[in-house]
């Protein structure tokens, strides 16, 4: 249902927005530091879901409201778009916070339940994946092709199957570099000036993109 031109636009999107250590990647991170492999991995699957309950929020709610009127989709993008933008800043500012994750005690470890609520709960609260969702995904779908909500579904899908890679490779990388960033926490500093930059450019971009109805 979804051109495939806008597909792969939005996967690109998607995978820019989802690289840059944002809350998600962070408590992965901090998850695989703490814990070890299998809790990032938990935390990762339960992230994932709190992220479509989003998708799926935007797609049968605010994506409707937002198809249907200009004005509510200009002043969404616009403030998703400087909001991105207010992210990457104080990620800029705050570069060196994932140092923040050797703070935290190691203690006798989670249950995979509790470690999978953790992950959807910081999924489903994900305030960068909200405003992206927001104001993205109403710019990708051809309303032409009708089901609108059934394309933001699906452009959904295609979000959190990387999202579910990408993130698995943030957990199995930062379990399996423990030892390394524990001799110099301060190279994590640098992650998150790359990743603050990378969100002032992601906000810019859905600044000047969009519908031109």
């Amino acid at each position: 249902m979804v051109p495939s031109d806008r597909l792969a636009a939005f996967a690109l999107l998607s995978l820019l927005l989802i690289v840059v250590p944002g809350p998600s990647v962070l408590f992965v991170v901090g998850r695989a530091l703490a814990h070890g492999r299998r809790a990032a991995l938990i935390t990762v699957a339960g992230n994932t879901l709190g992220a479509y309950v989003l998708v799926a929020v935007v797609a049968l709610g605010i994506g409707s409201i937002v198809e249907r009127s200009l004005l509510v989709f200009t002043a969404l993008k616009l403030a998703g778009a400087a909001y991105l933008v207010y992210l990457g800043v104080r990620a800029w500012r705050q570069r060196g916070s994932l140092r923040a994750s050797f703070a935290e005690p190691v203690g006798p470890g989670h249950g995979a339940v509790r470690t999978f609520r953790e992950g959807f709960a910081v999924g489903v609260a994900n305030p960068k994946t909200t405003v992206f969702f927001g104001a993205a995904l109403p710019q990708f779908v051809d309303r032409g092709q009708g089901h609108v909500p059934a394309q933001m579904l699906l452009l959904g899908l295609v979000f959190n199957a990387i999202a579910l890679a990408s993130d698995s490779v943030w957990g199995l990388a930062a379990s399996a570099a423990r030892d390394w960033f524990a001799r110099s926490p301060r190279r994590l500093s640098a992650v998150g000036g790359a990743g603050g930059l990378t969100m002032i450019g992601l906000g810019l971009t859905v600044a000047v993109t969009g519908r031109k109805d």
